[in-house]
């Protein structure tokens, strides 16, 4: 098994590694290479074939395949016999202690203490994150902890041989992303849930990726170890190919087994957690004012707004002024995830509270004020943040960021149409950076733009790519709402050209797409021997005879295809708006489904 939590010296969780972004080539023939590495990345690396690193491997004495995962050793000697100078990755180093934005000047190291670590659990669908949360939390009650049945406030605390550890009850990437998109990252620890029988799906590597682009170290709970078909080491294997290589193969991710159904591995992972945990040397200030973050919240009918706030530095006490958003209020009562009454919540303790004037929004950011008035300034000050916050980040505009400094990192979501196609566009978008800006892929993955995309989008600052990859209608909506740039390709060399132009600050005014209506194809109509006619319900705004328009077939383009006629029942129309069902044919296209969602647009030039 992957440590026991013995050995708590062992490494400083780097588990951010962005693949080849932290160990591209050195000057000339020098690289750069990790720990541990798999063939085919090595051959990426090396710019040659996978076979005939395979082939060196063999003459080494070392048998691989091309997904294996080989040791620095292995990798450094094939590397030096192709000519390459070669010197081992060294693990960047971590912000310890309390990170800055909680940090106020008076915090001196001596008033720091050691607080216990909050952990959110991600992964796949159906691998069993809340299951593995309730096997934690029973696991605590079956040792005798007091206090009866837990108080669901969305929050818990463990006890753990005297060191506690706290989690969050809202289990997923998309929660953990939706709080960091509102400026709060609640999280120390990411524990990465991954099905024995299942192993690496697309939402774990999505989950990987949410991690990673939060700077957040990841263990991995491998579940469901009592399943008939259970392969763990596939899963190790699996972990390795997403770049999460576990510590007996020579990476730094620890791994645990374990079985949610049958309450075994526990204890091992809480363990390892409290290793990460003090190799991170988690601090905090418990003699400021406080600050933290709204876990949940809501109204309750005979109590008023009732809000879950984790207290991340300072200590919260009975009868502190908060100020949460643009809300403020006094702390009237404390109750902590047991239902018992609290009159203080330490760092890192969560807490229900009673007091505040409206229910604040999950995400949100809180401070306590010296006093009333204070409250009442910060309200405004934090009203007025809110009207002029930062503009997104756009393409047209970063060139004129990068000059003035604001932008070091240019990140980037890519969507494609198929797995094929995101390693050519990655590679050729990384080798676009400067000495003054970085182009950094925080997530690659096939299929349509999605909301949790742009949310991850809009907590990173990042610009979404789509080649050939369209946004479902709640993505859209939402980009357009926040201010994200989506941008869409379906040729890889005006997408490169984009983005190094804007690098360049070379960026001609171009034409931007305007969607003017969206509709779904209900039925199918035989029009003469050969031709068709897509029977479409129109479900917003509108689409125009003589229009462009695309096809998606679970968001992915089909195809684009003028609109060639309209017909409302037998009447020809020039136009038909939302809520209304149409006959449409198009030109030199028949070939669309029952299901396919059509997009209607049009092109205009954008103003410089």
């Amino acid at each position: 098994m992957a440590g026991t939590g013995q050995n708590t010296s062992r490494r400083a969780p780097e588990n951010t590694k962005t693949a080849a972004t932290t160990t591209e080539q050195a000057d000339g023939q020098g690289i750069v290479l990790p720990r541990a590495i798999s063939v085919k990345e090595l051959a990426d690396r090396l710019d040659v074939s996978p076979i005939e690193i395979i082939k060196r491997l063999m003459r080494n004495g070392v048998m691989a395949t091309i997904n294996q995962v080989v040791d620095y050793g292995a990798a450094a000697k094939v590397a030096t016999e192709l000519g390459f100078s070669v010197r081992e990755e060294q693990a960047q180093a971590r912000v310890k202690t309390t990170p800055p934005h909680l940090r106020f000047r008076e915090d001196k190291e001596a008033q720091l203490q050691v607080r216990p670590p909050v952990v959110t659990l991600m992964g796949h669908v159906d691998h069993g994150k809340t299951s593995l949360l309730d096997a934690i939390r029973e696991s605590e009650v079956a040792a005798g902890e007091a206090g009866g049945i837990t108080q669901h406030i969305g929050a818990y605390q463990v006890d753990v041989r005297g060191q506690k550890i706290t989690f969050l009850d809202t289990p997923g990437h998309e929660a953990f992303t939706a709080m960091r998109a509102r400026g709060a990252q609640a999280t120390d620890i990411a524990v990465l849930v991954v099905a024995a029988d299942d192993g690496v799906m697309p939402q774990t590597i999505e989950a990987i990726d949410h991690a990673r682009a939060a700077g957040v170290p990841i263990v991995v709970a491998i579940n469901k170890i009592d399943k008939p078909d259970a392969n763990v080491e596939r899963v190790k294997q699996e972990l390795a190919d997403s770049g999460l290589v576990i510590e007996e193969w020579g990476g730094d991710i620890i791994a645990v087994p374990v079985s949610a159904k049958r309450r075994q591995g526990i204890g091992d992972l809480l363990e390892n957690i409290l290793v990460v945990a003090e190799v991170e040397e988690l601090k905090a200030n418990p003699h400021r004012r406080p600050q933290g973050v709204v876990i949940e919240a809501e109204m309750d009918k005979t109590r008023g707004p009732l809000a879950t706030l984790l207290v991340q530095t300072g200590t919260l006490k009975v009868g502190d002024p908060v100020v949460v958003g643009t809300i403020w209020g006094k702390v009237k009562a404390m109750f902590n995830d047991k239902g018992k009454h609290i009159k203080r919540a330490d760092p890192s303790t969560p807490a229900m509270v009673l007091g505040l004037d409206s229910v604040p929004r999950a995400g949100d950011t809180f401070l306590v004020a010296p006093d009333d008035r204070a409250a009442r300034q910060l309200v405004s000050e934090r009203q007025a943040k809110a009207e002029a916050r930062a503009r997104s980040l756009r393409l047209d505009d970063v060139y004129q960021r990068i000059s003035s400094g604001e932008v070091k990192e240019l990140n980037i979501i890519l969507k494609t149409d198929v797995e094929g196609s995101i390693e050519p566009v990655r590679t050729s978008l990384e080798k676009l950076g400067t000495e003054q800006v970085r182009v950094r892929i925080i997530h690659a993955a096939t299929g349509g733009i999605t909301e949790s995309d742009v949310m991850l989008a809009i907590a990173s600052g990042a610009i979404i790519v789509g080649f050939n990859s369209r946004p479902e209608a709640g993505a859209k909506r939402l980009a357009d709402a926040e201010g994200v740039d989506i941008r869409f390709y379906d040729v890889i060399y005006h997408l490169v050209e984009d983005v190094e132009n804007a690098l360049k600050g070379l960026r001609e005014p171009t034409y931007t797409e305007v969607v003017e209506g969206r509709a779904e194809i209900i039925a199918i109509f035989p029009m003469g021997k050969t031709r068709k006619i897509a029977g479409t319900r129109v479900t917003e705004g509108k689409l125009v005879r003589g229009s462009m328009a695309r096809i998606l077939r679970g968001g992915e383009v089909v195809t684009q295809a003028r609109i060639e006629s309209l017909k409302h029942f037998k009447e020809a129309v020039k136009e038909m708006s939302a809520g209304f069902e149409c006959g449409i044919l198009f030109e030199s296209f028949d070939d669309f489904e029952t299901g396919d969602i059509i997009e209607g647009f049009r092109r205009e030039k954008m103003e410089s």
